[in-house]
């Protein structure tokens, strides 16, 4: 019996006739094509793969979705932003960085200490916040919709080599690693750092050598990248939420009708869930592989955080006198929104 189901299960893979099979059989109506610069081991894959899943699924095989992790198709945002817009590729998952060329204002999302914690985050991207943020990207940048907001690799902290910071005067004279982004360097800068820009693929070398003593990273790019055999020191200050942009080419989006428009549209709220989730619960396991390296984290006390915020509070002019202050003021109103809305919930759920 055991043979005759192996023999019956053979044949209908050879035949395409298994029950996914048939869904999928022959070609879709439409195909979505997934880039995005990290490997199989990252949480962006891990969301691109649950969204094919279900989109898949759901659309009864009349959309096809393809993943094309680690720069396949293009070799760095701006590339991938203008092969989006351009029809090579459909989705496409920028940092803040990786876009405000396009779009600066977006930086606004990458200031300091806006947020106060995951929860807030989640919060404002899960609302009119990021509809609204649509709406400004696409009147000012062609053939890209911002479909979610969700997460790559946790929160920005300050890791060192030698020299634990605290506060933000540990932070005077150390060369710190940055992305070559104004608002990174101007944070540092502010807190009289040495801001040092360095590309990703060259940071581990950096540190290696002495080119820079500390970086702004979560503790799963630390440690997935090896940097925690040089970087003995964390500062849990967390002052960015590292954003994730999943882009889709709009003329793409409303191409569809309605009902696949809708699949997709919930496609990205699975996607949207895992990314956000993978990263905590793989910190717990970065956290311990730092800390067994002989790594020391250090939380600051809500005096020190207090500190540092203080220190930043210039960023928000900065900000103001180069983009003016729209922007900055739609997200103030959504974090203090959001913060009543959850410090009410707290209350009730404590009651």
């Amino acid at each position: 019996m055991k043979k005759f189901k192996s023999l019956l299960t053979g044949l209908l893979v050879a035949a395409g006739l298994t029950w996914m099979g048939v869904q999928t059989a022959g070609a879709a109506d439409h195909t979505i094509q997934i880039v995005h610069n990290s490997n199989t081991a990252d949480e962006d894959y891990d969301g691109a793969m649950v969204f094919k899943d279900f989109v898949e699924s759901q659309s009864n095989g009349a959309i096809e979705v393809k993943i094309f992790p680690g720069s396949q198709l293009c070799g760095n945002a701006r590339e991938c932003i203008e092969s989006l817009q351009d029809g090579v590729l459909e989705v496409y998952i920028s940092t803040i960085g990786g876009f405000s060329s396009f779009y600066p204002e977006l930086q606004v999302l990458d200031l300091p200490y806006m947020f106060r914690d995951d929860r807030t985050a989640e919060c404002v991207f899960d609302g009119d916040y990021t509809r609204t943020l649509r709406k400004d990207v696409m009147a000012r940048v062609d053939n890209v919709r911002l479909m979610v907001v969700s997460n790559t690799g946790g929160w920005r902290n300050f890791a060192t080599v030698k020299t634990q910071i605290k506060g933000p005067n540990d932070v005077k004279g150390q060369k710190i690693r940055t992305i070559k982004s104004e608002i990174q360097i101007e944070l540092v800068r502010l807190m009289k750092g040495n801001p040092t820009g360095i590309a990703w693929p060259e940071v581990y070398t950096s540190l290696a050598t002495g080119v820079v003593e500390g970086t702004k990273n979560g503790i799963t790019d630390i440690v997935g990248m090896k940097f925690h055999e040089h970087i003995k020191y964390i500062t849990l200050d967390g002052h960015a939420y590292m954003a994730a942009l999943w882009w889709m080419r709009d003329d793409f989006f409303k191409g569809l009708p309605p009902d696949l428009q809708r699949i997709v549209v919930d496609g990205f709220v699975h996607l949207r869930q895992v990314t956000r989730a993978f990263p905590k619960r793989r910190q717990i396991a970065a956290y311990d592989e730092f800390t067994k390296s002989g790594g020391k984290i250090y939380v600051p006390t809500p005096a020190q955080k207090k500190e540092f915020q203080n220190a930043s509070q210039p960023m928000k002019d900065w900000f103001t006198k180069k983009f003016g202050a729209d922007a900055l003021n739609k997200l103030t109103k959504a974090i203090s929104e959001c913060e009543v809305s959850i410090d009410a919930e707290q209350k009730a759920d404590m009651g």
